[in-house]
């Protein structure tokens, strides 16, 4: 199965009202300005997106929005983030009628599987629906890594088409090109290495503070893509302190906090998350401030 997923593609937030419910319009106001400063694609319901904090119907009500405001314009790829796979089948078929491009398909929540067990969920699921899927592997935070010798083993699923590669060891990257050369699309899924994993053969990038600053992020990617890793360095040097906010486990907490400093969206999350106070607002307060006063001029690099 081939599919055209690279470049960035924003995890994008679930905006929230006050009173905790959805806020749609908040959401395609977003979703419009980030499509019109030239992102690629984006994942709805991932990590940013608070998926667990979705009860079932919320999930499919806000990928039918989303896909109603991209219009086509770029690929809609969903998380599937579930207790069982069982539900996971019952998700992707259902994202897969909704009309969704693709699949980030997690391992089981709550419960830590083993190779067995987890080869299986992914096995399982990816034979449940015609769907392209991703695999995202991200050990730190879910403690499962599909290693080498698990990704030979899901190759054989012909729809399994993409990595979302968060083990942040970037010899991972040149693991799977050596082991696998193009079968799979590989996306870098940490912000705080992409442009290392661009440099090492990554077509994409899933990013959180992309969410917040899409042009910079864009324009990282395409000189990258040219090989003009010297003015991406410049860049990426400064936005490094923002991109460090999407490794912390307030991740979600930072960059919707981040997205209300700029104006985009609001920092309102769903309980047990609560939004940040302290010395931790003011971190990010600070950080978000400074990149302001520093921001890069992008047209000198006449990328257009």
């Amino acid at each position: 199965m081939k599919v055209h997923w690279n470049g960035v593609y924003p995890a994008i937030s679930t905006q929230f009202n006050d009173d905790g419910s959805i806020n749609f319009e908040s959401n395609a106001r977003i979703l419009n300005r980030l499509i019109d400063e030239g992102i690629d694609g984006i994942i709805a319901l991932g990590t940013v997106g608070e998926n667990c904090s979705l009860s079932a119907e919320e999930k499919r009500q806000f990928l039918r929005h989303t896909l109603s405001v991209a219009d086509g314009r770029i690929p809609v790829i969903s998380g599937c983030a579930e207790t069982t796979t069982q539900f996971a089948i019952d998700f992707v078929r259902d994202a897969q009628q909704i009309g969704v491009d693709g699949i980030m398909l997690l391992p089981g929540m709550v419960y830590r599987a083993n190779k067995e067990e987890t080869l299986y969920h992914y096995q399982q699921v990816a034979r449940a629906t015609s769907m392209p899927i991703m695999i995202y592997n991200n050990p730190v935070t879910y403690g499962v890594d599909v290693d080498i010798e698990m990704t030979r083993i899901l190759a054989r699923e012909p729809n399994i088409v993409a990595i979302k590669e968060s083990t942040t060891d970037t010899r991972r990257l040149t693991e799977l090109h050596n082991g696998f050369g193009d079968r799979f699309i590989v996306f870098c899924g940490v912000d705080d290495i992409a442009l290392e994993s661009l440099m090492l053969g990554a077509t994409g990038w899933i990013s959180g503070l992309t969410n917040v600053f899409p042009q910079e992020s864009v324009t990282i990617w395409k000189l990258a893509r040219a090989g003009r890793y010297e003015e991406a360095k410049e860049i990426w040097r400064w936005f490094l302190p923002l991109l460090r906010l999407d490794t912390v486990p307030h991740l979600v907490q930072c960059i919707k906090y981040a997205e209300q400093l700029a104006g985009r969206g609001s920092e309102n999350v769903r309980a047990p998350r609560l939004p940040l106070s302290g010395a931790e607002r003011d971190r990010v307060t600070q950080v978000y401030n400074d990149a302001i006063a520093s921001r890069i001029d992008l047209s000198k690099y006449n990328l257009d």
